[in-house]
């Protein structure tokens, strides 16, 4: 266990060094700037252009930059906004429990739904609720998550006026029960729009884990002991399928704090997908490069915990 978590610790570093390389080197050839002429202000001088760059650094060659600023990843400081002049961290730190919040609720709703309907679907495989269920994830799978978003916020937030229309407030509350129903009620659309979307592929992908499950030899041979019903479900099903769904556990981490960028400019929720869509458009390089690293760190993360746990679990299995 111990070998092969240091084994993944460097993996993790050296993965880390080569997107960082990758999010540097694509930063600094993409087009424009935050410091263009014209785009900051269209009466900056050229002057005043050229003191901005240095202080923040950006008058260096690419190697001193790059290395100046990974030494300061290395302290966690992911340099200052261009925007707003506030500190990368202190941007994301601010941004992060809403975005956490959202995540955390709709990951834990989309894979116990989920769960639910890919087991079932496969035991009762070609019956109506099979049916159902097929048809069910191929709407939630192909319906766009912005295209959903928006009709809601038209049919229940504009005409029929039962949800707000977007932010995590309204200004009219006085009191505290009141503030904290008022902000679930804010979130129940884009909570919505974020389960619907993301249990279709899942569902599926487990009812043909089940299923793979349920027409395997070991199974028959556990029936033809007489063995059924929860037994069976509990002893067979769930650990057979259990690894690969870890492994989506997994992969979801980076989620988590990644948010929805479109979802959140679409309610103007203020988390982490609106701080990078807003970065993105104001061309906010350190704010962008934090984010891709973070997002970077919880995907290798989130394989590393997977494999941790798989690994508990079965002392053959080897990530």
């Amino acid at each position: 266990m111990i070998r092969v978590a240091l084994q993944k610790f460097f993996y993790v570093v050296l993965m880390l060094f080569i997107i960082s390389v990758i999010s540097f080197g694509a930063i600094h050839v993409a087009p424009n700037s935050f410091f263009a002429s014209g785009e900051l202000n269209p009466n900056i001088t050229q002057d005043a252009l050229l003191q901005l760059q240095k202080v923040y650094g950006l008058d260096k060659p690419l190697h001193v930059q790059f290395f100046s600023w990974i030494s300061a990843l290395l302290q966690l400081d992911f340099g200052i906004s261009f925007a707003s002049g506030k500190a990368v961290r202190d941007e994301i730190l601010s941004r992060l429990p809403i975005t956490l919040l959202i995540n955390c609720i709709t990951l834990v709703f989309v894979f116990v739904i989920a769960l639910f309907l890919g087991i079932k679907s496969a035991l009762l495989q070609e019956k109506k609720f099979d049916k159902f269920t097929k048809q069910f994830s191929l709407i939630s799978y192909s319906m766009p998550s912005f295209y959903l978003a928006l009709l809601l916020v038209i049919v229940l937030a504009v005409e029929w006026k039962i949800f707000p229309i977007s932010s995590l407030h309204s200004p009219d509350i006085n009191s505290d029960f009141g503030y904290y129903l008022d902000f679930a009620w804010h979130l129940v659309l884009p909570i919505f729009v974020m389960i619907f979307g993301g249990i279709g592929s899942l569902s599926m992908y487990i009812r043909s884990l089940t299923l793979s499950v349920l027409k395997s030899d070991y199974l028959f041979f556990a029936k033809s002991r007489g063995i059924e019903g929860y037994n069976l479900f509990r002893y067979f099903i769930i650990p057979n399928i259990s690894p690969s769904i870890i492994t989506i556990l997994g992969l979801s981490l980076p989620g988590l704090i990644g948010g929805s960028v479109i979802l959140e400019s679409i309610f103007a929720i203020n988390g982490m997908g609106l701080l990078f869509y807003q970065s993105a458009l104001a061309r906010d390089y350190p704010v962008i490069m934090g984010i891709l690293i973070i997002s970077a760190f919880l995907t290798l993360l989130g394989n590393i915990i997977a494999d941790l746990i798989l690994v508990k679990l079965n002392p053959y299995f080897r990530g």
